[in-house]
Formats: C-alpha cells, sequence, structure tokens
C-alpha cells in the first residue's frame, strides 16, 4: 500500500508559477505510475498529468500542455508538479495518485491509491 501527501499548493496571481509535491510512503513508488488530477468547485475531478514508473512517459491534458510539467524522483520517494503561466481556471483542488497496473493512464478509476489534495488558488 501506498500513502499520498500532497504539498505545495496555495495562493498565486494569474501568470505566476507553483511547484507542488507528492511524498510517498512505502518502498514500492517505483512500481507506480503516477498521475496528478484536480477537481474546481462544482466540477468533477478531471486527469491533469501522469507519468511512468520509470520517467520516461509523461501525458497532458491538452488544457495543461505547454505549461505544467509533471516529473517525479524515485530515489527521494517523491512526485512533483511544476506549473507555469497559471490561469484563474487552474483554480481547483489538486490530488495525487498511484496507479499498480502497467499502462500509463489518464483516467481516475485506474488509479488506486489517492492523496487528500491540495488546494490552488489563481487570481486574476
Amino acid at each position: 500500500q501506498v500513502q499520498l501527501v500532497e504539498s505545495g499548493g496555495g495562493l498565486v496571481q494569474a501568470g505566476g508559477s507553483l511547484r507542488l509535491s507528492c511524498a510517498a510512503s512505502g518502498r514500492t513508488f517505483s512500481n507506480y505510475n503516477m498521475g496528478w488530477f484536480r477537481q474546481a468547485p462544482g466540477k468533477e475531478r478531471e486527469f491533469v498529468a501522469s507519468i511512468s514508473w520509470s520517467g520516461a512517459t509523461t501525458y497532458y491534458a491538452d488544457s495543461v500542455k505547454g505549461r505544467f510539467t509533471i516529473s517525479r524522483d524515485n530515489a527521494k520517494i517523491i512526485m512533483y508538479l511544476q506549473m507555469n503561466s497559471l490561469k484563474p481556471e487552474d483554480t481547483a483542488v489538486y490530488y495525487c495518485a498511484a496507479d499498480r497496473t502497467l499502462g500509463l493512464s489518464r483516467v481516475e478509476r485506474s488509479y488506486d491509491y489517492w492523496g487528500q489534495g491540495t488546494q490552488v488558488t489563481v487570481s486574476s
């Protein structure tokens, strides 16, 4: 089992940057594909980005492509989401998640373990 804890959220002006972190417990972190999802008020949770266990493959939602970068450090058992050129529509609670299956997924139901979320608010 993997326990996930997000951090790094906060309030930032449009055009600014934030880096989210997802710290994981357990020695098997490198066995998991990882993902970031977000949920804005009144909306369903949506896919943001995902990264394979090795870090070699990444996927991004079209809405964040070119602005967000997902990365991981298996030695430190941590994953990051660097968010640049933030927009008010990026405001949401951001969740990290771990997936035990082989294929890298963009689908929420593929992920087995979830963090508690961290709030990101982008002011205009």
